[in-house]
């Protein structure tokens, strides 16, 4: 991993749009789900995961058999995360409001959670249990009804739905789950098939084909987001231990051969000695070709002149995931203004937040974090507005509405207030 100035370093981020190729084969995907429905699913089953499907809809029986082929300690650990982020997320709620003004008039906001969901859980490569609950638990502390979740009929190329998968599923409280992946998933989800009725939202992560089928199908349903690669910045001091860091960066740059582990420090000693932790540990990581790559490429260790230019740099590039290794890191929190999440202290490590702590690890990835936020209670509501306005407040705002209609050129607007004025007497 290469050390350098960070006012000498940029990185480059990229947003996923796809080659032809695969956009063209995305909307033939598409195109074949709106047409042939459950039909195609199956077809594209054998197609591209080489399993003939006699039922889309995983049975209760096949979620509780899950049961029996996961072990006591992970589903103990399932448990109490779900608690934990069942915790969290439900500080996150909000009520519906009215506001009665002295003029008669009432003025509110309707809170109501979404009618129906889609649930993307991806199994190309590996299992995530956790992907499972950080996109269901919050929509069920929203109130959404309906939640189908999709994900592919055989995961990381082993045959059937990857057991913890399903016993996830079933402790976060989703009961309607299907044996589709990929585009065709998305697909089904949006336009629905004879057996997957259509949702309001998809929310999930998933491979380029996923992705690019939710850029298809977005303003048919809402998404949550186009995920770009995983990242880290740590920002550490003198004081910070070289092994944490190093550990910690591999753990994101294991993810994905472009996800972006940084160190940014004002120590040229702690440098040094995290990038020699950090050729250490990934001569013997499980993952090392996949981290040895992303180091390598897209990993960096920033030297800065102080921790004030070290958080000048963090909100420069709004990362996914921030960790202040500082002696006094709440003492920097106030100015950290672009992370999707951020982790105080040196036992605070980012898998505390992947798995366990709470706080939802849907973050806003490829420097998103600017603007966008994690997945919250409130990517499952929708809110109304209320307005009842009496005949006192039209009577005296009346004529200023329809000066503001005739400055856009709308008279239509403004006659319909200027009829209620003059039948009130209020104009000739």
């Amino acid at each position: 991993m290469r050390i350098l100035p960070a006012s000498e370093f940029q990185l480059k981020r990229e947003v996923e749009y796809g080659s032809p190729e695969q956009n063209e084969t995305v909307r033939r995907i598409i195109d074949e789900v709106r047409q042939d429905g459950d039909a195609a699913l199956i077809r594209m089953a054998q197609q591209f995961d080489n399993v003939e499907i006699a039922e889309l809809r995983v049975s209760d029986e096949e979620i509780q058999a899950a049961y029996a082929q996961v072990d006591a300690e992970f589903l103990a650990a399932l448990r109490q995360a779900a608690a934990n982020i069942r915790a969290f997320h439900e500080k996150q709620k909000r009520t519906s409001w009215m506001d009665l003004q002295a003029n008669g008039s009432l003025l509110g906001q309707i809170i109501r959670p979404l009618k129906r969901v889609g649930l993307y859980v991806p199994g190309g490569k590996a299992a995530y249990p956790s992907s499972v609950l950080m996109n269901a638990i919050p929509a069920i502390v929203a109130g959404v009804p309906e939640i189908a979740m999709v994900t592919p009929p055989a995961t990381a190329g082993e045959a059937g739905i990857n057991p913890h998968i399903l016993v996830a599923a079933a402790e976060a409280g989703v009961k309607e789950i299907y044996r589709v992946g990929g585009a065709q998933a998305v697909a089904a989800l949006a336009y629905g098939t004879q057996s997957i009725p259509p949702v309001d939202k998809i929310v999930g992560p998933g491979n380029i084909y996923v992705a690019l089928a939710k850029r298809f199908v977005f303003g048919v349903v809402d998404i949550d987001m186009i995920a770009g690669p995983t990242d880290i910045v740590v920002l550490a001091d003198e004081h910070a231990d070289p092994e944490y860091i190093a550990a910690d960066l591999l753990a994101q740059a294991e993810h994905d051969e472009m996800s972006p582990a940084i160190l940014v420090t004002p120590s040229q000693e702690l440098a040094e000695s995290v990038r020699l932790e950090l050729w250490r540990q990934l001569d013997v990581l499980p993952k090392k070709a996949i981290a040895a790559v992303s180091t390598a490429t897209k990993g960096a260790i920033l030297l800065v002149g102080s921790l004030d230019e070290g958080v000048d740099v963090v909100n420069r590039l709004a990362p996914e995931h921030c960790e202040l290794l500082v002696q006094e890191p709440f003492n920097l929190l106030p100015r950290i203004e672009n992370a999707g999440a951020i982790f105080l202290g040196a036992y605070s490590t980012e898998p505390v937040g992947d798995y366990f702590a709470g706080p939802n690890h849907v973050l806003p990835t490829n420097g998103t974090a600017r603007f966008s936020s994690p997945l919250n209670v409130d990517d499952f509501l929708k809110k109304s507005s209320v307005i009842h306005y009496s005949k006192e407040a039209l009577l005296a705002n009346g004529e200023m509405i329809m000066t503001l209609a005739r400055n856009e050129g709308l008279e239509g607007h403004a006659r319909a207030v200027e009829v209620r004025l003059k039948k009130e007497g209020k104009l000739k």
